[in-house]
């Protein structure tokens, strides 16, 4: 296939459930794949399909199955990054532990902000109930969350927007949304309406290792006709 840092346009999938797995980047160390939403990455306590299940057939040839270097919210898709060995798996852990791995996120938001960019700079804590189940919440206590935003189109009652985590919290970018008012659409936890899909899409990635690699994943179809009426563009 030759060398796969110089050929990112190439897809590779198989069928697992009937649903297609898209690889964006393989390397002898590194995988990137463009995760389904509604695909946890790990199995839950009530079992169910997840992203364990298709790591043997992600393994091409390899004794070591790939294991994911980072966490990505079930209802979230777009790139996700596995080590292939041991090496990799360690490095790349440290990248994204130290905030290094560069991430871009798209999202669809309800109402959206007056500004054209900013910054929201507000620490978050995971709360729980027996009625409610768990949630994470703004709380001077918690631990700090730092999210860069831009707007990139808007449309009636929703924009765009470009979101890059400078952390990596849980629900950070649905939570940081939801507090400024501007919800991301579908958001069934911390959203005012629930259509169907969150629309939040992990939509790049740049990896600074030595041979630094990069990945951008499409916008799902499930996706497009809200991200079309804020202006985005087939690609």
């Amino acid at each position: 296939m030759g060398d796969p840092r110089t050929s990112g346009s190439w897809r590779g999938e198989f069928e697992r459930g009937g649903a297609p797995l898209k690889i964006l980047l393989q390397t002898d160390a590194v995988l990137i794949i463009d995760k389904p939403a509604g695909l946890p990455v790990h199995a839950g306590p009530r079992g169910g399909r997840s992203l364990e299940d298709l790591l043997p057939a992600l393994a091409f040839g390899k004794r070591r199955l790939p294991q994911p270097a980072h966490r990505l919210d079930t209802d979230t898709a777009g790139c996700l990054v596995l080590g292939r060995t041991k090496p990799a798996l360690a490095e790349l852990g440290a990248l994204f532990a130290a905030g290094r791995a560069r991430k871009t996120y798209w999202a669809v938001v309800q109402g959206g902000p007056a500004a054209q960019s900013g910054r929201i700079d507000l620490p978050l804590r995971k709360v729980s109930s027996a009625a409610a189940g768990w949630r994470m919440e703004p709380h001077p206590e918690g631990q700090p969350a730092l999210t860069r935003w831009r707007v990139r189109g808007r449309g009636e009652g929703l924009a765009w927007l470009e979101l890059r985590p400078e952390t990596g919290r849980t629900h950070q970018l649905r939570v940081h949304c939801a507090s400024q008012g501007w919800p991301i659409l579908g958001d069934p936890l911390y959203g005012k309406t629930a259509p169907a899909g969150l629309h939040l899409l992990a939509r790049a990635i740049v990896l600074p290792l030595a041979s630094p690699i990069e990945a951008t994943a499409p916008v799902p179809e499930a996706l497009r006709p809200a991200f079309r009426a804020c202006g985005w563009k087939e690609e």
